[in-house]
C-alpha cells in the first residue's frame, strides 16, 4: 500500500510540475489573425528558438529564449525584410558584439555591449571598409579615431 501511494505521489509531482512539462510549439496571433509569434514553450515559459512577425507578416526578430529571457544570438528586421541589427543576449541583456546596419547611409556599426550598455569599442564601416573607431564607457562616447596610427597610439592595449 505504501509503495502504491509513493508511486501515485511521484506521478502527481512530475505531471503537475511546469518545469517538467512537455515542450510544445506555440503560436500567437494579432487581432486580425496574422501570425504574431511562434516558438517553443515548456508550460508557460518560452524556451529555445522563437520567430516574431510584424503586422504585415514579415519577420520582425528571431532568436533563442532560456526561461522566458532572450539568450543567444538574435536578428532584427525591418518591415521590408532588411536586416537592421544582430547580436548576443545573455539573460535578456545585450552583451558582446552587436552589428547595426544603417540602410539609409550604408554604414555598418559593430558595438561592444556589456550589461545592456555600449561598453568598449565601436567600429564603423562603409562599403566594408573600416573608416572610424569609437570608444564607449557606460553608454557614453569617450573617444573617436579616423586613422589606425592614432587609435593604436591612444589604445596600446586594445584588442578588437
Amino acid at each position: 500500500m505504501i509503495q502504491k501511494l509513493s508511486i501515485l505521489i511521484l506521478i502527481l509531482v512530475f505531471s503537475t510540475n511546469p518545469i517538467l512539462s512537455q515542450k510544445k510549439y506555440h503560436y500567437e496571433y494579432y487581432p486580425n489573425n496574422v501570425l504574431k509569434a511562434e516558438g517553443w514553450k515548456t508550460g508557460e515559459t518560452k524556451v529555445d528558438f522563437w520567430h516574431f512577425y510584424h503586422t504585415n507578416g514579415t519577420i520582425s526578430h528571431e532568436g533563442h529564449f532560456k526561461n522566458n529571457k532572450k539568450n543567444g544570438y538574435w536578428y532584427f528586421y525591418s518591415e521590408k525584410g532588411k536586416l537592421l541589427k544582430e547580436g548576443h543576449f545573455i539573460n535578456d541583456k545585450a552583451e558582446k558584439w552587436w552589428i547595426i546596419y544603417d540602410i539609409a547611409t550604408g554604414i555598418t556599426r559593430k558595438y561592444q555591449y556589456q550589461n545592456n550598455k555600449k561598453e568598449g569599442y565601436c567600429l564603423l564601416y562603409k562599403n566594408n571598409k573600416l573608416f572610424k573607431a569609437e570608444r564607449y564607457i557606460n553608454n557614453q562616447k569617450t573617444g573617436e579615431w579616423t586613422d589606425i596610427f592614432s587609435f593604436k597610439r591612444d589604445n596600446p592595449n586594445a584588442s578588437l
